[in-house]
């Protein structure tokens, strides 16, 4: 599974940058003639790089419009500015855009004109974080990869803004307003190949339900919640990194069966309320317990398997994987008990 996971990324990367370089060949070939046309083309207020003529950056200008995109444009920058609309004039011969960052302006959900998102067809990456939303804007390009939202004012997320974005594989909202109700049974809807879903620094008291089955990354830190349900994570059978960090978890919280997962490799359930390890799977790698109230680390009680089995060198396929345990902040006192040295054999660092 980790091979995998790390595959697909790297994947990811490295068309991109394939693309990128792709396209600076093809401009690099191109004469002075050419150059000028861009130059001409260029809005004033915003600069137009001669090696990379396909990206135009309007960061940093005080701008509280859009000017007029060139049609030769891919990857368009705009954020700190302080723009407060969103209309399709801009975009009329935009047709090319893949990339559109509009993060820190004062853009609201009014100030977005209808269409003026979906319209773009060829756009994989939207950037709109540190603006004045507070829903999530729709419509919104069918082809969108990737849709960040973090540190707005988002409390309402519409019914079906997502069920048409089937290669949305990131979606932030990190840093918002949304409660348990904003998330409803089918608001993930639609979104079949979502790997990464941060819902980080809310206010949510309940695990989201109806997560897609699709989701490896899953962000719940800094929100309030007591309680993981029972079979949680049979829906979301592929996650591998699970963060809920700066939440409200106790030992009653957690059923015996909470994390035994064996596709969750990262476990990180620092600073809650804790005061003895949870059951864990033999698949996980790394588990961060710092700062929760645990007195004492039994080894024999925390093992994922048998003692008598992890004692055995030549039992391999049910050896803990455990490489990474942190306990600092708790009320431990050194030394480490022998069993949890017996049980966890992979063991490379034990933070106390």
């Amino acid at each position: 599974m980790t091979l995998k996971v790390y595959t697909s990324f790297f994947l990811l990367v490295l068309v991109n940058s394939v693309w990128s370089r792709t396209v600076r060949q093809v401009y690099d070939d191109l004469g002075p003639d050419h150059w000028s046309h861009f130059t001409s083309e260029c809005p004033r207020e915003c600069f137009c790089p001669p090696s990379f003529p396909n990206a135009l950056y309007c960061d940093n200008k005080g701008l509280k419009e859009i000017p007029p995109i060139p049609a030769r444009i891919w990857y368009l920058y705009l954020q700190n500015n302080l723009i407060e609309t969103v209309s399709e004039k801009p975009f009329v011969n935009a047709t090319h855009l893949r990339w559109i960052n509009l993060n820190k302006n004062k853009i609201t959900n009014s100030g977005i004109e209808n269409g003026a998102l979906s319209k773009l067809k060829r756009l994989l990456y939207l950037f709109l974080e540190d603006n004045e939303l507070e829903e999530v804007p729709a419509p919104l390009p069918v082809g969108l990869e990737q849709l960040r939202l973090a540190r707005n004012k988002i409390s309402r997320i519409p019914e079906g803004v997502f069920s048409n974005l089937e290669n949305l594989t990131m979606l932030d909202l990190h840093q918002n307003s949304l409660l348990d109700s904003a998330l409803q049974s089918d608001t993930f809807q639609g979104l079949s190949n979502l790997m990464q879903l941060n819902i980080a620094k809310n206010s949510l008291k309940k695990m989201p339900l109806s997560l897609p089955a699709n989701t490896l990354q899953l962000f719940l830190d800094n929100n309030s919640i007591e309680v993981i349900p029972e079979n949680y994570f049979t829906a979301i059978p592929k996650v591998t990194f699970l963060r809920l960090n700066y939440n409200k978890l106790s030992d009653a919280g957690i059923p015996s069966s909470g994390f035994n997962a064996s596709s969750i490799l990262d476990l990180q359930l620092s600073h809650n309320q804790l005061t003895k390890i949870p059951p864990i799977n033999a698949h996980l790698e790394h588990l961060h317990l710092d700062h929760n109230r645990i007195r004492s680390v039994n080894g024999t009680q925390i093992c994922p398997v048998s003692i008598a089995v992890a004692e055995d060198y030549g039992f391999h396929g049910n050896i803990p994987r455990l490489r990474y345990l942190r306990l600092d902040g708790n009320e431990i006192q050194p030394p480490i008990p022998l069993d949890i040295m017996i049980c966890f054999r992979l063991l490379q660092a034990v933070v106390i």
